[in-house]
């Protein structure tokens, strides 16, 4: 049997059929795992100069225990889910009962939630082993991970560059090899910018196809919880455990998850005979950098090289679709961040003095609480809802909403999938947009408009630009996931066979942001 050090290289799927075999046992790949993670990722609160800085918290006694557990039942005999025994990161925004629960913020910091969310649930039920919980920006407001209360989290491939954001830890792990599958959202692009900056595969699922409950909110309309894993089959045996409906979510759809698994292995073969592809025109050409344009454009190649027709369309309106969705986020935002006010749980500030009011005790918490990104979108989303401007700001980008979801039917009617860049750019350096919010923000340009209609999409890596990943970003319809797990599957095999192995094979061995 291979090194017990070597078993956090391995992909998920082959981590299961060694479980299910007896080649290795859950006890031994999580214990893997958790030292890679004490060896790469450094102390899991504060900044961490050498680290990686993927988790926020590690909880190492109780993933044994489970992993344990799960090797019991094994060998007892009993039935057990086809990732039973492998381990799983969960993005801080997704409540975890008896684990800290901070969505990146100061406002929650300590908090231990009384239960878990639904995924979460979910994967315990399967058998997965939760190691911890991942960084993020601030209740998921941001780009890049610097928005962390707690410090950003650094790209394994370059760690003087962003990881992505908001879900930038979910990635890392996955690329700095900490873990083998997470779990992240994406209320914008939080799951697919991250994995294509970092050379992984994320999957915003169609929205209401995968659980929000214990979803700690920030658009309510937006938000999507999904799988990120190192490769698409990977990342589809994770789908089909999270999917599904769930009673305790209003949004949640009454509807089986789609064969994501079985789409994912017919993809694998190559062969795409009979897809029609759409390009989209206007998520392409100026402000897109040269090397992403390049490994896009090879990507078609072989799409069509797989038997795929290739045709380019036009959504005219989703240029329209940004500005649309920092009005719409703002102002969910807005609403759902109102309850953090000092008073019933999280952080709580008084001021000095005597006769100290409930309205000074919030401003103060409030004050200490978010950070400057939160409290610019909450002005920004509160000033749109405000009298007197709610018709002309918030009413006018839900118009532009259903005309950018109208484009996509228009679309849909002609092809099976839309494909695009998932980021303009590949991974930045920390810190180059921070006093630049509007350049952030348009990082998001190809993946915000799949939220605003509520379809689904996913990014997987297809090269790489000056050492840095370049993803591809599938679209499909609504409740028609396994479409983007066929396609993106058959891209990968072929993609994977060209480079000679996984892209992430080439990631540089993690040796700290300082210098030598």
């Amino acid at each position: 049997m291979s090194g017990v050090s070597e078993l956090v290289r391995w992909d998920a799927a082959r981590l299961a059929e060694g479980l299910r075999a007896k080649v290795v046992s859950s006890e031994e790949v999580v214990q893997a795992h958790l030292e890679r993670i004490e060896a790469v990722d450094g102390p899991t609160s504060g900044e961490n100069p050498d680290g990686v800085h993927a988790f926020l918290h590690v909880d190492a006694e109780g993933a044994l225990a489970r992993a344990r557990q799960v090797d019991a039942d094994r060998a007892a005999g009993a039935v057990l889910g086809p990732l039973a025994g492998v381990p799983v990161g969960v993005k801080d925004v997704l409540t975890t009962r008896g684990m800290p629960t901070t969505c990146g913020s100061r406002m929650l910091e300590g908090w231990v939630p009384p239960y878990d969310a639904t995924v979460v649930r979910e994967l315990h039920a399967a058998g997965l082993v939760v190691l911890g919980k991942t960084n993020m920006d601030e209740f998921a407001m941001g780009s890049t991970t610097e928005h962390s209360a707690f410090g950003p989290t650094r790209n394994p491939w370059d760690p003087t560059r962003i990881p992505g954001g908001s879900g930038g830890g979910s990635a890392a792990a996955l690329a700095a090899f900490e873990a083998p599958l997470t779990i992240g959202s994406d209320t914008g692009g939080s799951i697919r910018q991250p994995a294509a900056v970092t050379g992984t595969v994320g999957v915003k699922p169609t929205y209401g196809g995968v659980s929000r409950y214990g979803l700690v909110a920030l658009a309510s309309s937006l938000d999507q919880a999904g799988p990120c894993g190192r490769t698409v089959l990977d990342t589809a045996l994770l789908h089909a455990v999270i999917g599904g409906h769930d009673p305790y979510d209003s949004t949640s759809i009454p509807a089986p998850v789609p064969d994501v698994v079985g789409a994912a292995r017919q993809g694998a073969t190559g062969d795409l005979t009979g897809v029609k592809v759409g390009v989209v025109r206007e998520l392409s050409g100026e402000g897109y950098e040269p090397g992403v344009l390049a490994r896009f454009t090879e990507a078609l190649d072989e799409l069509r090289a797989a038997g795929a027709e290739v045709v380019e369309l036009s959504l005219p309106n989703i240029v329209h679709a940004l500005a649309a969705y920092y009005l719409i986020l703002p102002s969910e935002a807005s609403s759902n961040l109102a309850k953090y006010d000092g008073m019933r749980y999280g952080l709580r500030v008084t001021p000095p003095g005597e006769g100290v009011t409930a309205e000074q005790v919030m401003r103060a918490t409030r004050a200490a609480g978010f950070g400057d990104e939160a409290k610019r979108r909450i002005v920004l989303g509160t000033y749109a809802l405000s009298a007197g401007y709610y018709d002309a700001y918030y009413g006018s980008a839900q118009k532009v909403r259903t005309l950018v979801q109208r484009d996509f039917a228009a679309a849909f009617g002609q092809v099976d999938v839309l494909v695009s860049p998932t980021a303009p750019t590949t991974a930045y350096r920390l810190g180059e947009k921070l006093d630049d919010p509007l350049a952030m923000y348009a990082g998001d340009v190809a993946t915000i408009p799949a939220n605003l209609a509520g379809i689904p999409g996913m990014s997987l890596p297809v090269g790489l630009s000056d050492g840095l990943p370049v993803g591809l970003q599938v679209l499909a319809p609504q409740q028609a996931d396994d479409r983007l797990y066929r396609v993106g599957a058959a891209l990968e095999a072929r993609l994977v066979s060209k480079w000679g192995g996984p892209l992430l094979a080439q990631v540089p061995e993690w040796k700290g942001a300082s210098p030598a």
